[in-house]
């Protein structure tokens, strides 16, 4: 039997269609009334107001697919995304100009209704929405399939490594991330404490292989061992889940990585497989799971030898 369908949250239709109708009212109004925004601005009317209509009628196509995508935001997030391309890149068109004098900045207040506003709600419905499709699939094996599936560097299945001894299995987001970098030197930091409780620590990344043994780098050591786990199977298997808008990037998390030096010591890089996965750590004994810490923010910095010592 399939799984029923989560309808989307409420507030997810709201956004849509009230940016839906704000869309329409100003591509109906600049059709009847091209040349109106130059009267507000202090602007000399437009030479060509059939070129105004013409946008006109885009803005207004715009809130049909807004309306369309109202309906089911989780299957229409490519409208979403496009929407949302427009107004990031709408604002930074209109610096542009302002700034090279061709547009007086008192223009700029129409940014804020048209665009800026629109930035974090269509962000958090993208999120939602891929958080929403990611619960949906249905690719996953048992716990012990996913476990027996994965192989570390050494070639030991992770379900073969934790019957012979405890494992610490500390998942990182991606390669690219400054908190992952950060966890990873972590753990090489504290492998030889972690080590000496008889637990083996184990990185598990969305790289490549190669990405593993780059981002192994930080540990400062060659033998901590690394899987490699692109389609995040491992990950779902263990429940670690997408973050939302807050818990990617946050008041703590800027925090962390700016005022915290996090980003000045450990750089930053290319995102390597799927930027809103959250972290986690677990320690796994004859393929049970005895001990856990699930990330809350992507800035969160766990004690690994206390996790590795509380089973």
């Amino acid at each position: 039997m399939s799984t029923p369908k989560v309808p989307p949250p409420a507030w997810m239709f709201w956004v849509l269609a009230a940016a839906a109708v704000y869309n329409l009212i100003w591509g109906i109004g600049l059709v009847l009334l091209p040349n109106q925004p130059f009267v507000w601005a202090g602007m000399e009317p437009c030479n060509y107001p059939s070129l105004v209509q013409c946008l006109a009628m885009v803005i207004g196509v715009y809130g049909i697919g807004y309306a369309i995508a109202a309906r089911d935001p989780v299957s229409h997030w490519p409208i979403v995304l496009v929407g949302l391309l427009g107004k990031i890149f709408g604002p930074l068109g209109f610096l542009w100009t302002a700034a090279h004098g061709e547009l007086p900045w008192t223009v700029g207040w129409m940014i804020l209704t048209n665009d800026l506003i629109w930035w974090l709600p269509f962000t958090a419905i993208l999120i939602e929405a891929a958080r929403s499709r990611d619960a949906n699939r249905d690719d996953l094996g048992t716990f012990r399939e996913e476990m027996e599936r994965v192989r570390t560097s050494a070639g030991e299945s992770l379900w073969t490594l934790s019957q012979r001894q405890p494992v610490l299995v500390v998942f990182v987001r991606h390669a690219g991330c400054t908190f992952c970098r950060e966890a990873v030197h972590d753990v090489g930091q504290q492998h030889d404490q972690i080590a000496a409780d008889g637990v083996k620590p184990v990185i598990v990344h969305m790289g490549s292989v190669n990405d593993g043994l780059a981002l192994r780098k930080w540990s400062g050591r060659t033998d901590l061992e690394m899987i490699s786990d692109p389609d995040r199977r491992l990950f779902r298997a263990f429940d670690l889940q997408l973050g939302t808008l807050c818990q990617l990037s946050g008041p703590f998390v800027i925090w962390r990585a700016l005022f915290g030096g996090t980003v000045f010591k450990y750089g930053f890089g290319q995102m390597i497989g799927n930027g809103m996965q959250l972290a986690g750590a677990f320690v796994v004994d004859h393929g049970r799971i005895v001990s856990s810490y699930r990330h809350q923010t992507t800035a969160d910095r766990p004690d690994y030898a206390a996790i590795a010592c509380r089973r």
